[in-house]
């Protein structure tokens, strides 16, 4: 039960996030692609470094005046020696609290910002992209980056990298003291330590690809569930309960194989890490305490190089239990580079409108010319198709050599069975998607010149699927046009047969509705999609099945409001019912892409061919 998609169109769910564009990538060029979102906030984060590598610098400080305050007791007994030694520890300690706190808030902040301007990034993204990604890729799948993804990036912006910061200057510190202290045990330290990152690494490369899996089956589990709860009426008339169970059992079993994957390395990182660090201190313990026999150490020196084991070895255990939220991230991180890698849709043409706006009157457009100079061509609503070839897919044609006109103000219709390229042909006109071979013309101008932008401007839409958005009714109506008064948006809902069903509500115009229309019928939604289109006073109009999924009364009531709503412009009308096209200056019958007739009604009766056999019941449109 996956969304439909134009036929031909690709068809694989998570094409996005699948395994051709998330095979493992470079860390590095991860790393400095998302690095370098801190550019918006580089003197907060240089701040919040700062203040995080002084935290750390601080606590080896600190440690490092454990030596000179047991060896005044237990070596020299100077009082006076260890109360300094005790002072210069605290006031250690004290600096050291102040720039945690400092450094801790100062990253929280930065994450929340970055993430913030990646989540901006990535809408403005969807927003400049074609149609043909959303035919690709479902609506959960999509959400996941926005949810999932960003969420899990900016914790681990916040925990895990001022985690690394921490660990780095944390050992680079205390190596440098433990030098100081004994080479001979610093050695001893190296080689732990050694093993202790080959551990590391060894389980680290293992557990990455299973949390990129995870990332991505998340990604599919959510566009299931977000289709399965848009769907739950078409769901429980078909008693598809149980299969939808079934569909989604296997899906959640995929996810906790591969969670169970990713945990069970994730899991094990920390105690490996943590017994590998007892047992060097344990080695660590016992050596030093024969450099003590031999005097080759203080205990002031060896109590301070005990602790230094364990904080050069805590880093690196912290570090690894962080790697599970590391390697989430880098998979999201991936996942929001892959869309905003993404093509974005080019809308610029040389050709632009000019002129008043006020009634659509004056509406010209601006041609350069070879020469250099500029021709002004009225705005008309004239389309023609020249030879025009289409396919979704290559050397899969939607449409073949298609041919046809329509002058300003008339009325075109398409039938034809489900597949045959009826919507295809207006998602060209509109450009949502761009022909293979051949020409569309718009008012003589070629239709690739023209911005894409003022080119939707002048058209209007009524599909069958209609999108109300949660709001008033004015608001929605106001969606053609921002600025319009409350004036115009009454008028246009009595253009659109809409006027009457309003008045009776309770709050009129400014009743509010959920997402989807909330309670309003399925034919009054249509009459306010009519009258948003009305409102948008387009020169070319597209009618798609508009009243397909209503009652023969409903239907009479929106045709009355459709009617209104073409008159006088270029309407293009697809339809199953073929009584709503009857009146139309000409009707194309097309058959797997191919205009097999074309006329208007009485010819095509006479004709009696495909038309006919569909209007006397002979053959019945699928």
């Amino acid at each position: 039960m996956k969304k439909s998609k134009p036929k031909g169109a690709a068809s694989g769910v998570g094409e996005m996030h699948g395994k051709k564009q998330f095979t493992p990538k470079e860390l590095g060029k991860t790393l400095i692609r998302l690095f370098s979102y801190f550019k918006y906030n580089k003197w907060r984060f240089l701040g919040a470094l700062l203040m995080t590598a002084a935290s750390s610098a601080f606590r080896v400080a600190t440690s490092s005046m454990l030596s000179p305050v047991i060896d005044a007791v237990a070596v020299n007994r100077d009082m006076g020696e260890f109360v300094n030694s005790l002072l210069m520890m605290g006031a250690f300690v004290i600096v050291f609290v102040i720039t945690q706190y400092l450094g801790s808030r100062g990253m929280a902040v930065v994450a929340a910002r970055t993430t913030y301007t990646i989540r901006r990034d990535l809408f403005e993204k969807l927003k400049s992209l074609p149609i043909p990604f959303f035919d690709k890729h479902g609506h959960g799948e999509i959400m996941s980056s926005f949810t999932n993804d960003v969420e899990i990036l900016n914790q681990a912006l916040e925990q895990s990298l001022e985690q690394i910061l921490t660990s780095l200057v944390t050992v680079l510190g205390t190596f440098i003291m433990m030098l100081l202290l004994s080479p001979i045990l610093t050695l001893v330290v190296v080689v732990c330590l050694a093993f202790m990152m080959l551990s590391l690494s060894f389980i680290g490369k293992r557990s990455g690809k299973f949390f990129r899996a995870r990332q991505e089956i998340t990604a599919d589990m959510n566009d299931y569930v977000e289709e399965m709860m848009s769907a739950q009426k078409v769901v429980k008339v078909f008693n598809y309960e149980a299969r939808a169970e079934r569909e989604f059992q296997e899906k959640s079993e995929a996810f906790r194989v591969a969670a169970t994957n990713a945990s069970t390395y994730g899991v094990l990182m920390m105690p490996v890490m943590g017994n590998l660090s007892f047992v060097m201190y344990s080695i660590i313990a016992m050596l030093g305490a024969l450099l003590v026999i031999k005097a080759r150490m203080s205990i002031g020196n060896i109590a301070a190089f005990l602790q230094f084991t364990r904080m050069i070895s805590r880093p690196i255990t912290q570090v690894s239990n962080q790697m599970n939220s590391l390697l989430m991230a880098f998979a999201g991180a991936e996942r929001i580079f892959a869309i905003l890698d993404e093509s974005s849709e080019i809308m610029e043409g040389d050709v632009v409108l000019a002129g008043d706006c006020v009634g659509r009157k004056d509406l010209c457009w601006i041609v350069p010319q070879a020469d250099g100079s500029v021709e002004s061509v009225p705005v008309r609503g004239d389309i023609r198709f020249h030879d025009v070839c289409f396919g979704y897919e290559p050397d899969k044609p939607v449409l073949k050599h298609i041919s046809l006109y329509a002058k300003p103000g008339q009325k075109i219709a398409f039938v034809g069975s489900t597949g045959a390229g009826k919507t295809t042909i207006t998602n060209l006109i509109n450009r949502f998607y761009e022909i293979d071979s051949g020409l569309i013309t718009i008012d003589g101008i070629d239709l690739k010149r023209v911005d894409k932008t003022d080119l939707r401007s002048i058209m209007g839409f009524v599909l069958q699927e209609i999108n109300l958005f949660e709001g008033t009714i004015a608001e929605n109506i106001r969606y053609g046009k921002l600025d319009a008064t409350d004036e115009e948006v009454v008028q246009a809902a009595m253009s659109a047969n809409a006027h009457d069903f309003i008045s009776k509500l309770e709050d009129g115009y400014e009743t509010v509705i959920g997402p989807g229309g909330g309670s309003l019928s399925q034919g009054e939604q249509q009459l306010l999609s009519i009258a948003r289109a009305a409102i948008a006073d387009p020169i070319i109009l597209i009618m798609d099945e508009a009243t397909s999924s209503v009652d023969t009364r409903t239907e009479s009531h929106i045709s009355k409001g459709m009617d209104a709503l073409m008159a006088g412009r270029t309407t293009f009308v697809i339809a199953h019912r073929l009584s709503t096209v009857r009146d139309a200056n000409a009707i194309m019958v097309l058959e797997q892409g191919e205009i097999v007739e074309r006329g208007d009604h009485d010819d095509l009766m006479e004709m009696r061919g495909r038309y006919y056999q569909l209007n006397t019941g002979v053959l019945e449109l699928d």
